[in-house]
């Protein structure tokens, strides 16, 4: 499971476990977005995020943290990733891949979400880290006491350093 604000690279490591490790990929957005940008039925994408835990491996990537421990990821995950990366650089990966990618579809994207400005997402990366950050930090104390393995990472040195173990 990785975790994260948009812009600290979730998807691109995700996709980089995978090169090596051949596990598949679950891209949250694609459970909780519809096009437009239309925020999907809760009931509906909390049943496709069971589903996809029910998998036996699989690398999910996304924040959505609505249910805590109780979220069936959580219950399956063996590792955590938490990238904690500055909200500046986040803020500066997303504006960067707005103006790069703008009116662009994306992979980790349902069809009709296309890149674009978003305001209310860039407000989401400015209190990331005073309203999600400590939710996530009391959530990564938890699953380190039931013995998964939490890996928090804050510099592109430690993302380099986790992949070169795997």
């Amino acid at each position: 499971m990785i975790l994260g604000p948009a812009g600290a690279g979730k998807t691109r490591l995700a996709w980089l476990l995978a090169e090596r490790t051949g596990l598949p990929v679950v891209h949250l957005d694609l459970l909780f977005w519809r096009p437009g940008w239309k925020p999907a039925p809760l009931t509906e994408a909390r049943a496709a995020v069971a589903d996809a835990a029910e998998e036996p491996r699989w690398i999910m990537e996304g924040d959505f943290l609505g249910k805590g421990l109780d979220d069936p990821r959580f219950s399956r995950a063996d590792t955590v990733v938490f990238l904690d990366v500055p909200r500046a650089r986040c803020l500066w990966r997303v504006l960067s891949r707005s103006v790069r990618d703008r009116g662009r579809a994306r992979a980790d994207l349902p069809e009709g979400c296309l890149e674009g400005f978003d305001l209310p997402l860039l407000r989401w990366i400015w209190r990331y880290p005073a309203v999600n950050r400590p939710r996530v930090l009391e959530l990564l104390d938890r699953l380190r006491a039931r013995g998964v393995a939490v890996h928090h990472l804050g510099s592109e040195g430690d993302v380099r350093g986790l992949l070169s173990g795997v």
